[in-house]
């Protein structure tokens, strides 16, 4: 995990690249659907946010049960 946030750290552009085509067409939108480009985008990105969360959670819970003491 440390590695994969180095990475995105000393490599902004090849992070940044991925949202070109969506730069592209809320500028060539207007201001009121590029609001809802932008609804859209975050109701499609809050599933795996979430799923990642729980995920974390559960596996956070799992490692201080089980920890030996």
């Amino acid at each position: 995990m440390k590695r994969a946030i180095a990475l995105a750290l000393l490599f902004p552009s090849v992070a940044a690249g991925q949202c070109a085509v969506c730069y592209r067409t809320a500028q060539a939108l207007g201001a009121a659907r590029g609001k809802v480009l932008n609804s859209g985008i975050l109701v499609l990105g809050a599933p795996p946010v979430l799923l990642v969360a729980g995920f974390v959670a559960l596996v956070a819970r799992w490692r201080r049960t089980t920890r030996p003491e």
